[in-house]
């Protein structure tokens, strides 16, 4: 199959360096104490946040710092396929123990000592790019919930397809054999939160595909910060004018 056709243009017709359209909702849950949706394309991840709260099991509790939990979850209906219900699979734990790595290196968690914060994430629609859109998703839940953060973590990945990098792929795309490099960032920090390949790439098809990854973060993150800004706006707006 012939991924990027001569005049340039993949399968959906986005330029390679292009990426998907990108589209948030916050305040989905009226019960959690943050919430979010989240879309890259036709990707659509859920996320919701409750806490900092009193540790449940005492055993775990850190004097020093809160405890993150995370939970992923793919919705039985996301793929368009009919999925069975069972067990986590190892995907699942993986997700979440990603998703969890990141928002640890995120949240100040020395500031709320003792406490937990329980972080649910479920995809709705599934069209590749679950993983970073799943951060995403989770980092907009956070920052809902006003939990304090170092910076405004954002997630996007890159793969090379017919010998040229692309940004963002799809699931036609995430399917063609290719190497996908995710990678997650604080921008502001200049930090790299998370980079994980799948597939072997050379040295220096690798610097492309990587820098390609951290043009689309950077992108995604001034996206989230303008949204983010928005939904404070909106708040502000609707609570009227503070009286002294």
């Amino acid at each position: 199959m012939e991924y990027i056709s001569p005049e340039g243009l993949r399968l959906d017709g986005r330029r390679p360096k292009e990426l998907r359209q990108l589209s948030c909702q916050f305040g989905v849950l009226a019960k959690a104490d943050g919430s979010a949706t989240f879309e890259m394309g036709n990707t659509k991840v859920l996320a919701a946040v409750f806490g900092p709260h009193e540790v449940e099991q005492r055993s775990k509790a850190q004097p020093g710092r809160a405890i993150v939990q995370c939970e992923y979850a793919m919705a039985a209906f996301s793929t368009g396929e009919r999925r069975k219900h069972g067990k986590t699979d190892r995907r699942s734990t993986e997700l979440s123990t990603i998703i969890r790595n990141c928002l640890e290196q995120t949240i100040l968690l020395e500031l709320m000592p003792s406490s937990q914060i329980d972080v649910y994430v479920q995809v709705l629609q599934a069209d590749g790019g679950t993983r970073c859109a799943c951060i995403n998703a989770a980092m907009l839940a956070i920052a809902e919930a006003g939990i304090p953060v170092r910076d405004v973590m954002a997630a996007c990945a890159a793969g090379y397809l017919d010998s040229t990098s692309i940004l963002d792929m799809n699931y036609m795309e995430d399917s063609g054999g290719g190497p996908d490099v995710a990678v997650a960032i604080h921008p502001n920090l200049d930090k790299t939160v998370l980079l994980q390949m799948d597939n072997k790439i050379a040295v220096d098809v690798f610097e492309g595909v990587y820098g390609l990854a951290e043009q689309g973060c950077k992108a995604v993150a001034q996206y989230m910060r303008q949204q983010l800004l928005a939904h404070v706006q909106r708040l502000a707006v609707m609570q009227g004018p503070t009286r002294l």
